[in-house]
C-alpha cells in the first residue's frame, strides 16, 4: 500500500509518521487490495483533524476524525477506515453458495 501523508498547519515529524505507518498496516492486514492511501493532519486552534482516502480496488473510503490530541484523532480514523473496510470486504464476498442450491433442487 502506498501511504502519502500530509500535514497542514502542522509538521509531519518522525515519530508521527511512524505511528500512522503502523495504524495503517493493520487496515493493510484486513483486507489485501488497497491501492493506495491519503492522509491529511491539520491542526485548527484545539482542533486536531485527522482525515484519509483508500482507493481500493473498484472503490474509494474516505473517513475523518477530529480530537483533541493527535494521536487520539489518528486512533479514531483508523477504528472508522476499518470498520468501512470490513463492510467493503463483506459486500466482495459471496454468500450464497452455487452448488448446495443446485443441489436441493434436483
Amino acid at each position: 500500500m502506498q501511504l502519502s501523508l500530509t500535514g497542514h498547519h502542522i509538521e509531519i515529524t518522525p515519530p508521527l509518521r511512524a505511528y500512522v505507518n503502523t495504524k495503517m498496516d493493520r487496515i493493510q492486514r484486513h483486507f489485501d487490495n488497497v491501492v493506495d492511501a491519503h492522509c491529511i493532519l491539520s491542526v485548527e486552534k484545539l482542533r486536531h483533524r485527522a482525515e484519509a482516502t483508500l482507493n481500493l480496488g473498484g472503490g474509494r473510503i474516505f473517513a475523518d476524525s477530529v480530537e483533541e490530541n493527535m494521536y487520539a484523532a489518528i486512533d479514531t480514523l483508523v477504528d472508522k477506515l476499518d470498520r468501512q473496510v470490513k463492510k467493503y470486504k463483506e459486500k466482495l464476498t459471496d454468500h450464497h453458495p452455487r452448488e448446495a442450491h443446485r443441489l436441493s433442487q434436483t
